[in-house]
């Protein structure tokens, strides 16, 4: 009798802004790892989730959306996590959707340079007709003769399932690399940060969420609950004012939703304490980046 071997390997997920990396991460995974909502840009780190099996670990990595010429030191510091994640897979799932016109000609054929495996997942087919999707199809395998493509709505979690089987199939022989309870590389203190910036994202408009930066002062756990203390950075007094709101309203309506959020992702009541201060220009400053935890290198 044979035994069977272990399999496993990274399969990072690369793609424009806003075309659903993260959701389908998360549909694979089965646990909310990256937040989601509907403005480009919500993510900007490269989180890692891992999906294990008796036989097998996938080393997800879902990554910021390439941003052709980035305008802060921030997004030069997210498109590290992008060129990091073409060095390292050993399976790329690039994800893009119907009407994605933008072809990021450098980062495919850095995927063709690569020996790693490439499927082309062509998200939000429910959002077009079958002719389109077909055509769609037909454009990928042009481009990319060798790949795979599969199209999915990872929203809806249809054909989610071919996508994993695909990436089982390719998957290479190899002992796991992380503890198998292990979910994800990040600590709670991160997930923490993303919550109420996710909040951020979906409560207020304009250049606010993408001028704002949280950061987990203190995390304690403590019986039955656990303390948090998060400073909401911006980059201007006005946007400070925004974020706290008339009566301090604004940020007290950020705090509850937040709290919701943290303790259905814990199953812990959270006592949760906001405050916020200004950062001029932390987008661009080396020292800053470094304490949000981005980096360059």
């Amino acid at each position: 009798m044979n035994e069977q071997k272990h399999r496993a390997g990274f399969v990072n997920i690369l793609g424009a802004p806003n075309v659903g990396k993260s959701t389908l991460m998360n549909a694979i995974i089965g646990e909310n790892l990256s937040i989601i909502t509907s403005k480009v840009q919500t993510t900007r780190h490269r989180i890692m989730g891992f999906l294990n099996g008796e036989d097998f670990q996938i080393v997800f990595s879902d990554t910021p959306g390439i941003i052709k010429e980035p305008s802060y030191k921030l997004h030069a510091a997210m498109m590290s996590y992008v060129d990091s994640a073409l060095e390292d897979a050993d399976i790329f799932l690039y994800v893009t959707e119907v009407k994605d016109d933008i072809l990021h000609e450098d980062i495919i054929q850095r995927m063709k340079s690569s020996t790693a495996k490439i499927i082309i997942v062509l998200n939000k087919i429910d959002l077009s007709n079958q002719e389109a999707v077909e055509n769609r199809i037909i454009f990928w395998q042009n481009i990319l003769p060798e790949a795979e493509v599969i199209p999915v709505s990872a929203l809806h979690k249809f054909n989610i399932e071919a996508v994993l089987q695909k990436i089982l199939d390719n998957l290479p022989e190899s002992p796991e690399y992380y503890p198998k309870d292990q979910l994800t590389d990040k600590n709670m203190r991160f997930f923490v940060s993303e919550l109420i910036r996710e909040q951020i994202l979906l409560q207020y408009k304009k250049e606010i969420p993408y001028s704002t930066e949280i950061v987990v002062e203190e995390y304690k756990d403590v019986p039955f609950r656990i303390d948090i203390r998060a400073t909401i950075y911006v980059i201007r007094e006005t946007q400070k004012m925004i974020i706290i709101g008339k009566n301090g309203q604004a940020i007290k309506s950020l705090g509850i939703e937040a709290r919701k959020q943290i303790e259905e992702f814990t199953g812990k009541h959270i006592f949760l304490d906001l405050t916020v201060k200004v950062s001029k220009d932390w987008r661009e400053n080396d020292n800053q980046l470094k304490r949000f935890g981005y980096s360059n290198s």
